[in-house]
């Protein structure tokens, strides 16, 4: 099994088994996202963008750009959740790139 291709689409992360599960995994912690990850047989991914962080404009507008940023990126297999702290309302899109690329290193998912 080859790990994700970059420009595929993302399969979402489904149900409150999967996500109570990520509890027990590797986190990592930046500026505009935290992020939690289990080894999968498979890439899914979760983002959560809470209210804290604005209207629903601004809060799909986070989640777009984390969305392209992981498709840009070559993930490994895993069950991946992506959290917005209330400071990725201001972030662009280099700025959350950069953050998320730091924290996923941070985290151990990519080199």
């Amino acid at each position: 099994m080859a790990a994700h291709t970059q420009g595929a689409p993302l399969r979402s992360l489904k149900g409150d088994n999967a996500f109570r599960r990520l509890r027990q995994g590797r986190t990592g912690r930046g500026r505009y996202v935290i992020v939690r990850w289990l080894p999968a047989p498979e890439l899914r991914v979760g983002i959560v963008v809470s209210k804290k962080v604005g209207k629903a404009v601004v809060r799909n507008r986070v989640k777009r750009r984390l969305r392209e940023i992981l498709r840009r990126l070559h993930l490994p297999r895993a069950h991946l959740l992506l959290v917005a702290t209330p400071e990725a309302r201001e972030a662009g899109f280099a700025e959350l790139f950069q953050d998320l690329t730091r924290v996923l290193k941070k985290s151990g998912l990519v080199q």
